[in-house]
Formats: structure tokens, C-alpha cells, sequence
């Protein structure tokens, strides 16, 4: 058995050494030449922990596979995952364009019954618009079907959510189509639902939308009991006991980011706009993200000697999250940017991110190491929980800097161990 994956980005690349992994012959495809390049010479286009020795390993098997002409690719197998980018337009809904033309070609080149899955998140209704563009493109009638069937990946820990999924949601109108998604899956052990594409796409949605929301509640309640003087890391485990709630996605920050969580959260808003409908909830979530790293500098800037004008800021972490150089929505980048417009000096580290061109163009500063990034600094900011940061020897590091104010944006610090070394310690909601 073959199967095709149209677009190697993260979602496809995954996708791909997942099947691959399963004993499964994988084409991927992407209209990228230098992708394309880069992936046939056994390096992934971005960073994710253990990925690429797999793809280094199936592509010397002969497993996998990339190439560039769609109309091959497309001629030569029944069944067709879509991976491609579904990014934001500037009103919050999702940009179909790649997933159209990838429609499009299927229904141009296809020569057999085939099997199209909808891997991509999309919005509601969009299979059905899958379908329309297949249709349109097609010379003589062949039979297909469109199935949704929505990923459930954590950047950083990527391959293994892939190969140790905790469910597997299949969307589709064929109980046959569903069966022959379903059989590829086999090895696979844990929870399957099947249900139909609307219902498969809205549960995508609304996981991401609680977990952003969960995180925007905690973040919410630090501010509260920042005027409390109350410890929220303390609230987040009291409450995080009862299994009703859980511990996951409550620590306190300057906010989530990535290429998932504000935009679909952003798509499930436009969809209940679209349709007359006010998610109130979810609304104030996103808000409360928005907002979050100002609110964050602005306690912190109160206990600046000179608040950050002309002060020099160490800012630890680039990418949204740990083990990925992710900076799609960072909050580190409105941290940088909101330091900069108070007349603050930024440097940076980040073990793997690389610091966008524009920033540089301002005197952002990517130091090699965490020594040549404190050096000098009145105050350190952690952006990203990396393990790196959480186990610097602050002591020794004192000498280095010229003020001993540390802001940690994750709650990820021991705080008390760096009071204990003569720092001054401000978390999110910590007291």
C-alpha cells in the first residue's frame, strides 16, 4: 500500500514518518523546490526533537519519499492525505487557497477511485467544498471520496503524539471511505471516532479553543491575585488535584502562542460570526492572551529603578514553546517589541530560534550563549521554559550582570532559590 501526503510542512512531515513508521509507502509531495531539496537530502525545513534520524532512516529504506510534479504524484496513488498551510487571513479566517489548488489537481490528475483526507484544519464545510473543486477539475467521471480526519500534534513532542495518539477522529458520509481510512490506522491502539465531517472538524476546534481558554483562565486569575498578594502556582495545584479539571495548561504566563492555538481559535470565532453566534467565552480568551505580555511588563516595570528606558533586557527564549523554533505567535516577540518601544536595549538567546531579520535591523542582539546574553543586563525576561534556562547556576552569574532582577514569563524558575542568591524574583501571579 501507497499513500501520497501533499505538503511537507508539519503537519505533513509527521504525517508522513508516522505511516512510514507503521510499515506504510509514503510519497510526499510540495510545490517547494528547496523544500523539496532540503527533505530529499534528510533535513527537515524546521526543528522538532527526534524527527529527523526517522526521516533519515526511511528515506535510506526507500520508505519514504518527496518529489515535486503533482501531476505523478497524484497519477500514481488512491489514496491522498491533505497537509497543506491553512494560515489566517487578516479577518481570522482560514486561508484556503493551498488546499483549493491541491483539490484541484487531485481532481485534474486522479485516474483511479481515490480515498482524499482531509488532514489539514480547516472550517466547517470545507469537505464539502473539497469535493466542488475535485468535481470542477475532473475530464470524465471518477469516483472519490473526501474524509476529515484532523491531527492532534503537540509541537515538541510531535512523533510520539503521532504514533501514541489518545484518539483518532475520522469525519466522513461513507462508512466504506471510513473503514479504508480506518484500516490504515490498525496498529495503532487507542480510542476511534467516527462521526461525520462536521462534527470531526468541530472537535478539533473546540480542543484547541478549551485548551486556549484554559490557559487564558489561569493567566486571568494570576492578575487577581496579583492584587491579593496570593501565589498562583499554589491555586493551579489546588485546583489542578481535581480530576474534573486537571493540572495540564495551568501555569501562569505571558501567554500561549504556535501555529495552532490563535488560529483556530481565531477560524472558530469567524465561523460563529459567520453565522450569527457569540462565543463570549472564547472571545475573552483570545482577549486575554492579546494582553497578557503587556500586562506582564507593566507589573514589571513598576519594580524597575528606572523602569526599562535605556535599561538592558536579557529576554530567554524565542520560540513559543520549548523543543521547537516555532515563532508563530510568540509572546516573546511582543515582549521584545513592547521592550523596545520603552527605549529598553534587547538581547536574546535561544538554544534553537533564530531572532527574525526585522528585530536585528533594531539592535536586537542573538547572543551564542546564555553568559554573553546576561552580560551586562539590569534585567533578565524568560520568554520560553527551555531546559537550558531552568537549570542555569544563577549564583555564578551574578558577576555577569549589572542588575539582579530576573521576570520569569513561564513560572518555570525556582524562585526561591534565586531570592535565596541574592536576586530579585517576579513571576506571573508569584508572590
Amino acid at each position: 500500500m501507497s499513500i501520497l501526503i501533499m505538503g511537507t510542512g508539519y503537519v505533513g512531515i509527521t504525517t508522513a514518518i508516522m505511516f512510514a513508521e507503521l510499515g506504510i509507502q509514503v510519497t510526499g509531495f510540495d510545490s517547494n523546490a528547496a523544500k523539496i531539496a532540503l527533505l530529499n537530502q534528510s533535513h527537515l525545513p524546521f526543528y522538532e526533537r527526534g524527527m529527523e534520524p526517522l526521516l533519515q532512516r526511511h528515506l535510506q529504506e526507500q520508505t519514504i519519499r518527496f518529489v515535486q510534479d503533482e501531476q505523478a504524484a497524484i497519477e500514481e496513488h488512491a489514496i491522498i492525505f491533505l497537509c497543506v498551510g491553512t494560515p489566517s487571513n487578516s479577518d481570522g479566517s482560514a486561508n484556503l487557497f493551498a488546499i483549493q489548488q491541491a483539490s484541484e489537481w487531485i481532481g485534474k490528475y486522479m485516474r483511479e477511485q481515490t480515498l482524499v483526507v482531509i488532514k489539514s484544519t480547516v472550517p466547517v464545510g470545507v469537505d464539502e467544498r473539497v469535493s466542488e473543486w475535485i468535481a470542477s477539475k475532473q475530464t470524465r467521471p471518477i469516483p472519490f471520496d473526501v474524509v476529515v480526519n484532523p491531527e492532534f500534534l503537540r509541537e515538541g513532542s510531535a512523533v510520539a503524539d503521532a504514533l501514541a495518539p489518545d484518539r483518532i477522529v475520522v469525519g466522513s458520509d461513507s462508512e466504506e471511505a471510513a473503514q479504508r481510512l480506518l484500516s490504515l490506522y490498525e496498529k495503532l491502539d487507542c480510542p476511534i471516532i467516527v462521526t461525520n465531517p462536521k462534527a470531526a472538524i468541530m472537535i478539533k476546534y473546540a480542543s484547541n479553543a478549551f485548551l486556549a481558554t484554559k490557559i487564558s483562565f489561569i493567566n486571568e486569575l494570576a492578575r487577581l491575585c496579583d492584587g491579593l498578594e496570593i501565589d498562583i502556582s499554589e491555586i493551579a495545584y489546588g485546583i489542578g488535584l481535581d480530576p474534573r479539571i486537571g493540572a495540564m495548561f495551568l501555569k501562569a504566563g505571558i501567554g500561549y502562542g504556535g501555529s495552532c492555538f490563535p488560529k483556530d481559535v481565531d477560524a472558530l470565532l469567524h465561523t460563529a460570526n459567520s453565522n450569527r453566534k457569540s462565543l463570549t467565552i472564547i472571545e475573552h480568551a483570545a482577549k486575554v492572551n492579546r494582553t497578557q505580555p503587556l500586562y506582564a511588563l507593566d507589573v514589571w516595570e513598576k519594580v524597575m529603578p528606572s523602569a526599562f528606558k535605556k535599561a538592558t533586557v536579557a529576554v530567554l527564549g524565542l520560540s513559543f514553546k520549548p523543543h521547537t523554533d516555532d515563532l508563530r505567535e510568540a509572546p516573546s516577540l511582543v515582549v521584545i517589541s513592547e521592550l523596545l518601544s520603552r527605549q529598553a536595549k534587547v538581547r536574546v538567546h535561544d538554544p534553537i530560534a533564530v531572532l527574525p531579520v526585522h528585530f536585528r535591523a533594531l539592535g536586537v542582539q542573538q547572543a551564542d550563549t546564555i553568559g554573553e546574553t546576561l552580560q551586562g543586563a539590569d534585567a533578565v525576561i524568560l520568554c520560553t521554559e527551555w531546559p537550558e534556562y531552568r537549570e542555569i547556576d544563577w549564583l555564578p552569574m551574578k558577576p555577569l550582570l549589572n542588575g539582579h532582577i530576573v521576570f520569569d514569563g513561564r513560572n518555570a524558575l525556582d524562585g526561591r532559590s534565586l531570592i535565596q542568591s541574592g536576586y530579585d524574583y517576579y513571576g506571573i501571579g508569584s508572590h
